[in-house]
Parts: C-alpha cells; sequence; structure tokens
C-alpha cells in the first residue's frame, strides 16, 4: 500500500511535524530522503530493505557509490541526496563549534570530530585552527595515510598556522581500525609539532584520536 493511504499518524512526514524527528525509525527518515518507493513497495519498506541489506543505516550512508547505485531501488539522484544529508550533518557541527562557546576543553570537540573521521576508510591527519578565545577558524585535512607511513610534515603544519594566524591549534587523527591507543609514531609527532610551534607562541591545546565512536584526548591522559 503506498504511504499516502495510510492513517495520517502513521506517515512518516506528518509523523515529524506532529510528534518530531526524534519519533521516526531510522527507515523512516530514510524514506523522507528517498521521496517515494518502488513498485510494489512503500518508501518505508524500500528503506528498510536497503538498511538490512547493508547490516545497518551507517553502513548504507558510507557505502561506495558503485556498491550502492549496484542496489535495486537506489540510482544517482537518490544517492547524491543521501550524502548531501551527511555532509550537511558534518556541516551543522562545525557551524555549531564556529559560533558557539570557545574551545577550552576536550569535550567541546569530540562531537565534531567524531561525525568528520569515525567512518573513514584510510588515516588523515586534521587540524583545527583557534584564536586567542580558543574559537574556531577553520578546520582542515592536512595529510593522508598513515601517521608513519605518509608522514606528517611540521613545516607543513606550521606554514599553515601561520596562514591562518592561529594562537592555538588542535590536533586530529582517525584509525580506521577503531583502535584508539596512540603509536609510538603518534607521540613522536606530537612532541615534535608541539616543540615547533611553541616557537611561534602557538599553543596545541590537545590531539585526538578517532576510533568507532569514541575519542582519545593526549591532554586528558597526560601526553601533552
Amino acid at each position: 500500500m503506498s504511504i499516502r493511504h495510510w492513517p495520517g499518524a502513521e506517515r512518516p512526514r506528518e509523523k515529524l511535524l506532529e510528534r518530531g524527528a526524534h519519533a521516526l525509525s531510522d527507515a523512516e527518515l530514510l524514506a523522507l530522503l528517498l521521496g517515494s518507493g518502488t513498485r510494489g513497495r512503500s518508501a518505508v519498506e524500500l528503506a528498510r530493505t536497503l538498511i538490512a541489506d547493508f547490516g545497518s543505516l551507517r553502513n548504507l550512508l558510507n557505502a561506495e557509490q558503485p556498491r550502492c547505485l549496484a542496489r535495486s531501488g537506489v540510482g544517482p539522484a537518490r544517492y547524491a541526496i543521501m550524502q548531501a544529508a551527511v555532509e550537511l550533518t558534518r556541516r551543522h557541527f562545525r557551524e555549531a563549534l564556529r559560533l558557539g562557546p570557545a574551545l577550552a576543553a576536550p569535550d567541546a570537540t569530540r562531537t565534531f570530530l567524531l561525525a568528520q573521521l569515525r567512518d573513514r576508510p584510510y588515516e588523515v591527519f586534521c587540524c583545527l585552527y583557534l584564536d586567542n578565545r580558543h574559537r574556531l577558524i577553520a578546520f582542515e585535512e592536512l595529510f593522508r595515510g598513515t601517521i608513519d607511513r605518509a608522514g606528517v610534515h611540521p613545516r607543513e603544519v606550521l606554514r599553515q598556522t601561520l596562514l591562518h594566524n592561529a594562537a592555538a591549534v588542535i590536533f586530529a587523527h582517525n584509525h580506521p581500525s577503531g583502535v584508539l591507543e596512540p603509536s609510538q609514531a603518534d607521540e613522536l609527532i606530537t612532541r615534535r609539532l608541539k616543540e615547533a610551534l611553541a616557537l611561534m607562541d602557538v599553543r596545541v591545546l590537545d590531539h585526538f584520536i578517532i576510533g568507532d565512536g569514541h575519542c582519545f584526548s593526549f591532554s586528558e591522559s597526560g601526553l601533552l
């Protein structure tokens, strides 16, 4: 049965407007993005099938384009809509950091960094540039690949810090394996960067490692 023939209280759009987005299931929220179903399947039924096929909503939204497009009911337009929704979420958290309270404690950046880095299939090293009140100036991905193989180059970090006229920085990189413990290379590059930036009177407030839904803070662990 088409969703338009469902009782009003059960239709995802009406349910959201009346009770709020939190009242909808993953499948109902996804159905609103999909817009419509396929022959013989409502948008909600299609959404449930896709989530089941990929194992979870997270796996679906992070699946590579060829795998998504190979599934019945997902064309280029729907794939683009899902990716746009994910990117809007990331930008929402970034804007909240820029306009929100000063970044003076590790908890202020966890949600943002998890949204940015937790599902990357490769390791990335990033930097948050802050002003003298610890407000966000910019967020940049500086290097890709594992830290000990691709290399984090202090010269490039210093150059970008000067470019943004930052007074403080927060580093972050992800471990695609999900393991949070810092390696010897992680600790070494953190010390090198802290020493180099200190010569410019720039403070390193923290270095986060992002795993599967969790963060490791160098500052909280006494490694800074």
